[in-house]
Order: structure tokens, then sequence, then C-alpha cells
């Protein structure tokens, strides 16, 4: 297939269009940096178009009909919204789905300690990253700590223009000879991600008792409980995530890129999110599912391997009045999915690990993976041609500018998403999203040409499939 550039074939109506989707995303992006701060959004946001809470229908014992809004939260961090269709729901859904979770650093439920007075907080990466990318950068702390009477406190300290940062520190390259000889995955330890949080000690007109150590915790702990009401004991029901401080940028003179943190996948969960808000009226029951946990492999209750999702439409199908598993069952089978995460950019500068003519390129749409997986497709799904043809079809009905590629060379890695979760359900699914450079770094590239086909191909899917 010939590659086509599409910024050459916008009029200026649609370019107009195009900024307004990705100015949007960009806010997105910046108010998201956590699942749970995606779902507090998504959830905002859905209301704002006239979604409801399912439990609200629920406990009222309401019923669903053809147009009804709604969605569901499973623990603030996986969210799913449903527009009713006018066909019963047994005959299937158009689903889009995507992840909320991006690699980041977490910190340990026992992690304030002092080291020859400077204070850290000990950490454990989660999900794949290059650690020796997260040092020496501005990083933020996000999260929340829960006490045991249910009190909560939402932390978020590193965005604002007037908060500090913190740091991992570095080996300074005059004394760094041996560790330059180590491989790329040794030359920054897990262990040696623990965040450089304070230096100051804590004084003794300001209640320290002179026998005690440790004074710069103490005051560490001083300002916890000042700006965060958080004593140290705290620290073991929080969850607390280290994210790279800053907001979502504009990359290139031209302004054609964004430059972001956590865009693998939140770049393919809120343009599902913006095309989920933009259908008026669909035949098919139409469905949003973002979830928690892709990066470590969908489990736990958050995650896709979860019943969240299957419960929910079991949910929705007595509430329709047509309560029957088998029923649920066949809604499941019928249905139709696009799991939707992002796909490598061929990076020129790294072209040995590519396979040109099956790769994903800069500004030529929404790609397509009809498989992803590693080696001989080792776990993955892999998409049936007629599928394939179908999603071709409502594409180019809506003039959705689009791509097929693969991860890399067949033996040079590859990856993962929650396609063949779903598969596992009967139901049609192929993996789609927006080309991603440096992705699982943390600052990642996207072009703002494919985010905008990237909405418009998801809007497609709904209206057309």
């Amino acid at each position: 297939m010939d590659r086509e550039n599409v910024w050459t074939t916008y009029s200026s109506e649609e370019l107009a269009d195009l900024q307004k989707v990705n100015e949007l995303y960009k806010s997105c992006l910046d108010h998201g940096k956590t699942e749970r701060e995606c779902v507090k959004l998504v959830c905002r946001m859905a209301e704002e178009k006239g979604y409801r809470n399912i439990k609200e229908i629920i406990s009222r014992r309401g019923r669903l009909q053809a147009k009804d809004k709604v969605y569901a939260v499973c623990m603030d961090k996986s969210v799913v919204l449903f527009h009713m269709g006018e066909k019963p729901l047994e005959e299937g859904m158009n689903i889009l789905g995507a992840h909320i979770d991006s690699p980041r650093i977490d910190v340990k439920q026992n992690p304030l300690y002092e080291n020859e007075e400077l204070a850290y907080l000990d950490t454990h990466y989660y999900g794949g990253i290059k650690k020796y990318q997260w040092v020496t950068l501005p990083l933020a702390i996000h999260g929340v700590a829960v006490r045991p009477d249910g009190s909560k406190t939402e932390i978020c300290i590193g965005e604002k223009d007037d908060d500090p940062v913190f740091a991992i520190t570095d080996l300074l390259i005059h004394l760094a000879s041996k560790q330059m000889e180590k491989k790329a995955s040794a030359v920054i330890e897990g262990e040696k991600l623990d965040l450089l949080i304070g230096s100051i000690p804590l004084g003794s007109h300001e209640g320290l008792d002179e026998q005690e150590k440790e004074a710069v915790k103490k005051n560490v702990l001083k300002l916890l409980k000042e700006s965060c009401q958080m004593e140290e004991k705290d620290f073991v029901s929080a969850e607390l995530e280290i994210v790279p401080a800053g907001r979502a940028r504009d990359c290139g003179l031209d302004r054609s890129m964004v430059m972001a943190y956590g865009q693998d996948d939140r770049v393919c969960a809120f343009t599902s999110l913006f095309a989920m808000l933009d259908v008026e009226n669909v035949e098919k029951t139409a469905c949003c599912i973002l979830v928690d946990k892709e990066e470590i492999g969908s489990v736990g209750a958050t995650g896709m391997h979860s019943r969240f999702f299957e419960n929910t439409v079991a949910e929705l199908v007595a509430l329709s009045g047509e309560e029957s598993e088998l029923k649920v069952r066949r809604a499941l089978q019928n249905s139709k999915m696009l799991s939707s995460d992002v796909s490598a950019a061929f990076d020129p500068m790294y072209a040995d690990a590519f396979e040109k003519r099956s790769s994903a390129f800069f500004a030529n749409g929404l790609v397509f993976n009809k498989f992803t997986g590693s080696r001989g497709k080792s776990g993955s799904n892999d998409a049936n041609a007629e599928y394939l043809a179908q999603i071709r079809r409502a594409m180019d009905r809506k003039k959705v500018a689009y791509q097929f590629a693969e991860l890399g060379k067949v033996d040079a890695g590859g990856g993962g998403t929650i396609a063949y979760i779903m598969a596992n359900y009967g139901m049609e699914v192929i993996d789609s999203g927006v080309a991603v450079l440096c992705m699982h770094a943390p600052w990642e590239i996207t072009s703002k040409a494919d985010v905008y086909e990237a909405y418009k191909g998801y809007k497609a899917f709904i209206e057309e499939m």
C-alpha cells in the first residue's frame, strides 16, 4: 500500500477541527496522569454529556431503553460507558477498549527513610521501563492516602508552577567509569530508583528531641502533616505514583506533534472517549471500556482479566428487562471490538529494529495490527480476514486515514494488549491505535494528525459496524 502523509490532505476546516481535538487531548493528559485521575475526569465529562451512573438506575429499579447513556466504575481505576442502541443487547455491541495505566514508579508501603541527612522515598517501578531514563528528571507525586476511618486525601505535588519537584539522582560522569561499563539494563538498578524529597533537618525549637536521630525525615513528616494531613503510618494505605512533572506540550517548530507523559495508552483512551461522547444515535449499543493494569498483564480486580466488564453487561441485560445468562453470553459473543492500544512508530534513528514495509509511520493515520505478541505471534489475538474487510469498509466510508503494521521485526521483541482477553468471549477483536515515538519513555511523542484520525476512526467504528 502506498503511504500518504495526511497533513497534505486537510482542508482549513479539518485543520481547525484537528487542533480542537488535540487541545482537548493535551488538557486531558494534564489532568489524567494516574488511573484514578483519568476515571474522575472521564466520569465528569460523561455526566456533562448526559451519562448516568448505573448504580442510580439499579437503586431505583429503573429500566434502560434505546438512547440511554450509563457508566460504571470499578474501584476508581476502571470505567465503562454504554450508549444503548436500537437493537437488543444480545445482538452485540461495538466496543472501544483501551487502558489508562502507564509505566511509572510507585512508592512502597514503608518508604520514608533518611540517609546521610537526605530524605528519600523507597520505590518499586511499574511496567516496562528503561530505568536509566528516569533519573535527573523533575518528577511529581500523584495519588491518594486513605486513613483507617475512611477519610481520604488526594495528593498532587509537583505540577503547579510554584510546587516543588522531586528527583532520582545519578552518578556524575567524572566518577562513572565503572558504571558506564555496565549493560543499559543494569546502569540504574531498581533499588536505586529512590526519590529524593528533602534535606533540611527539623530543629529542636520545632519539637525535635535532641536524642532523636533522622531530623531530616522528621521535618519531611512535619511538612506532610501540614500539607497532606498525612502521618508516616498512612503510607501503608496510600497509593502514590511518581510521574514526570510538567504538562503536555506541542513538539516541533511546526507544532505538528504532542510530547507528553502517559500517551501509551491514554492517546487511545481519550480519543475513544471523545468518539463515544460525540456519537448521537447508534443502532447497536456502543461501549467504551477504559481499564487498569494492562502494563503488568491486565491482572487484578481493575484489570481486563477481572469480571467487572462481564458483570456490568449482565446488569445491562437485566435493566433492559431481558434477564438471562444466555443473553449475556450472546451479547458478548456477538460484539465487535477495537482493542485500542498504541503501536511503535518507525524511527529512522533506529531503523534496524523495524521491518519498513510492515511499520507504522507518523501522519499516516490510525494503525491496525492484525496481531501483536512476540516471535511466533505468541500471546496474541489474530484477527479474522472477514473482520478486517469490515473494518476497511467502515474506515473508507468515513474517509479515515489508516495503515496496517506490526510491532518491529519478527524476532526483535514484541508486546501485548487486552485484545486476546476479550477475544475469549468469541467476539471479533483487532488491535488499533496511534503510532508513538519513544514508547514507555517518561516523555512520548505522537503526531497530531494521527490523534485526529484515531478520533475519527473510533467514531466511524461505532457508527458503521
